[in-house]
């Protein structure tokens, strides 16, 4: 073995080391970026949007994301309330996959596959607060994070961070970026707001209306894992290509809506999706520059305490995580997660939201 190749080891296991040593004396805070009256709160414990506050069609200030009045609360969470997701987000089938010939076993977390990055996924990790800049124009947060060769079955060092930023006006833009330093893997960043843009504390979403820009989506399996076909969603209880109350068909669907949807522009920024809520007259526009997104109901969230000791039931909240396809590594049709040396991944995600009066 040459002397660069054995000093590049080193290096790669000394920062393995610094960043286990540091990951594990790392402070969990609470961070707020605010413009005006709208606010958004986020903890470095998973990179967790805990909060985002802006006012109604008549001035008043509402909670529009669901969630826990403490972190001992998110730490014990199993419903991912708002928090980062990877190394890949959504399911890998089997918790398995095989790249460049090499066949890699997952943890399993989810019966025999993988969700969201495993047991100890990016949901469950310290941050680091890397850059913060509370007020002024530009308002924004930068975590970022070390994920290791080997974790959770993983190729290869990454390293990750993600941006929360307020821009003009009441837009909130997140940025995923990720590089692997030294093996090809997978990487699949999302994030896993439950929105209620008429408060967190309305009831549910069923009256809101949606549209989803997406006119396919990727059927799954008994256990939740696409069977690689892109089907039409005309004539389906899934089309909202036309905007309809998210409630108006979800009767003929067990359980509600978890799917994902394979958005139609070609566009690198594209148009995801638009939720209106009448009784508060906000509106909430979803651009991104993923593939896909996850339309999500919250069909699993019982009796679920949250903040101010309100009580969540299932369709409390809807879900749109932008994201490329779930378990993409088993289905070559899909369109790639996989990131070599060298290569840059970036996911930037911007919510726009208004009043419709």
């Amino acid at each position: 073995m040459s002397s660069k190749i054995s000093l590049l080891l080193i290096c790669l296991f000394i920062l393995h080391l610094c960043a286990a040593a540091s990951v594990r004396g790392r402070k969990i805070g609470i961070y707020e970026i605010k413009k005006g009256d709208f606010s958004v709160k986020i903890t470095n414990y998973g990179a967790t949007i805990i909060s985002v506050l802006l006012p109604d069609k008549h001035g008043k200030i509402g909670d529009v994301v669901l969630g826990y009045d403490t972190i001992k609360e998110y730490k014990n969470d199993t419903s991912y309330f708002g928090a980062a997701l990877g190394r890949v987000a959504n399911r890998i089938g089997g918790a398995q996959f095989t790249l460049n010939g090499t066949h890699y076993k997952l943890v399993a977390n989810e019966g025999v596959n993988m969700l969201h990055g495993g047991l100890k996924g990016f949901s469950k990790v310290v941050w680091k607060v890397s850059k913060y800049v509370r007020h002024g124009p530009s308002p924004y947060i930068t975590l970022t994070y070390y994920s290791a060769d080997g974790e959770e079955g993983f190729p290869g060092d990454v390293l990750v961070s993600v941006t929360y930023a307020l821009k003009d006006p009441y837009k909130l833009s997140v940025v995923f970026k990720a590089r692997a330093l030294n093996k090809a893997t997978p990487i699949n960043l999302s994030h896993h707001p439950y929105w209620n843009i008429g408060g967190h504390n309305s009831g549910d979403v069923l009256s809101q209306v949606l549209q989803i820009y997406a006119s396919h989506i990727t059927p799954l399996d008994k256990q939740h894992i696409p069977t690689g076909e892109i089907s039409p969603v005309k004539n389906t209880p899934y089309d909202f290509l036309k905007p309809r109350k998210v409630g108006s068909r979800i009767d003929k669907i067990q359980n509600g809506y978890d799917i994902n949807y394979a958005l139609d522009s070609s566009r690198k920024m594209k148009p995801v999706a638009i939720v209106f809520d009448k009784k508060s007259g906000r509106v909430m526009d979803i651009k991104a520059t993923a593939p896909g997104v996850q339309f999500y109901t919250a069909n699993f969230v019982i009796n679920t305490k949250g903040k101010g000791g309100y009580v969540y039931q299932p369709h409390s909240a809807l879900c749109l995580e932008t994201q490329g396809f779930p378990d993409a590594v088993n289905h070559p049709n899909f369109p790639s997660t996989i990131v070599i040396p060298g290569k840059t991944y970036l996911h930037s995600v911007l919510y726009t939201f208004s009043i419709k009066k």
